[in-house]
């Protein structure tokens, strides 16, 4: 018998074991001596078998008449804040995108003015050829 109830226990702590090994385990349990642990366990999950749920009743909010324009005027107040935040954020957007044209002009102007140097320079290549146009000037 006692042998039967080690495997049994063995099973349940295991969650190895059937409805009928259980019900099985409980009344070998009740009828052996020993297993004073294993029959408080099973003793007290009997009781919350036995035990009927209670029914418990909620409790309904009741509006209040004085506080009922606070939800609309949250709700105006989270709006009016949306609107804002999106105006300042596409302010913000705009001003970025400003410096960022202003900067690529900037380069741009840089450029030009680095490609304007340096024509100067050709521009003092061509008095170069002014001796080849003076004296053919006057062969005509």
């Amino acid at each position: 018998m006692n042998k039967r109830i080690e495997e049994l226990l063995e099973k349940y702590w295991n969650a190895d074991s059937t409805l009928e090994e259980e019900a099985e385990l409980r009344d070998l349990i009740a009828q052996a001596d020993g297993h004073e642990s294993e029959k408080e366990w099973f003793l007290s999950i009997q009781d919350f078998a036995s035990e009927e749920p209670e029914r418990l009743e909620i409790p309904r909010w009741k509006k209040k008449a004085g506080f009922s324009w606070l939800g609309w005027a949250a709700s105006v107040l989270i709006l009016v804040g949306s609107y804002a935040g999106w105006q300042a954020y596409e302010r913000q957007q705009e001003e970025e995108a400003y410096r960022e044209v202003a900067a690529a002009l900037s380069l741009i102007q840089d450029k030009f003015s680095e490609g304007q140097s340096q024509l100067e320079k050709m521009n003092e290549l061509r008095y170069l050829n002014t001796t080849n146009s003076l004296f053919e000037n006057q062969e005509k």
